[in-house]
């Protein structure tokens, strides 16, 4: 075999075993659904904190509430941490599905973490509070991933980061998030980056779309029985 051929049989091996996979997944209406959800929730978020921006601009203010944990927790500059592990989060679901061969579950992953930040972004509307009071804003290189770091319930880095760990079918790459996602928790709450009940929160909103999504939406997993038209029974 000349270098030529074997130039060719690497390319092949490689759109095989690394691209080939994902044709599938690209050309169904449902890879393109979840992605118009993630697009939908965050431009939702956008319109949602640029609202409560306005809003305040009007001089009128948001609540801040007490806390019984952070009122009792010291003030610590973490922000950085939490924006960090949030990417790490998504760059170890994007390796586990690479890695797992697990492309058929993308437009899934993809629905529900837009119906996460859909959800969100009406219910930081719909309950109004300020940031707690000690909070420093988040690290210059992210920002709060917003313009506006307004809209507090419930916490986007919390929910999503443990909505994605619900939705990977993996023990070893779970207890992996598991750790990024304690950090992340840690980190707010020693940021004072939202108030208890946001973290909290985030952990309930995360397991209830999952749950919505596992009895209604299956058809977004183009591995499961329903997308495949078997029969569970």
């Amino acid at each position: 075999m000349n270098q030529a051929q074997k130039n060719t049989s690497g390319k092949g091996y490689f759109m095989s075993e690394h691209i080939k996979p994902f044709i599938p997944v690209f050309k169904s209406v449902h890879f393109y659904i979840g992605l118009f959800s993630i697009a939908a929730g965050a431009a939702l978020n956008f319109a949602s904190q640029t609202y409560l921006h306005n809003y305040m601009s009007e001089g009128k203010t948001l609540p801040m509430l007490s806390d019984m944990i952070l009122d009792n927790l010291p003030v610590l500059d973490l922000s950085l941490a939490y924006d960090i592990f949030c990417i790490i989060i998504f760059a170890l679901v994007a390796v586990y599905i690479i890695h797992r061969k697990d492309h058929k579950r993308i437009p899934f992953i993809f629905l529900m973490s837009g119906l996460f930040f859909i959800v969100r972004g009406i219910f930081i509307v719909l309950t109004p509070f300020g940031n707690p009071p000690q909070f420093l804003g988040s690290d210059p290189l992210f920002n709060g991933f917003a313009k506006y770091e307004l809209g507090v319930y419930p916490s986007g880095h919390v929910g999503n980061s443990f909505l994605l760990l619900l939705l990977v079918n993996d023990k070893v790459y779970r207890y992996i998030l598991s750790f990024c996602l304690l950090i992340i928790v840690v980190a707010l709450f020693l940021s004072h980056g939202h108030y208890s009940i946001d973290i909290l929160s985030g952990f309930f909103f995360a397991y209830a779309i999952k749950a919505f999504g596992e009895k209604y939406l299956m058809a977004f997993d183009l591995g499961s029985d329903i997308y495949s038209g078997k029969s569970t029974t």
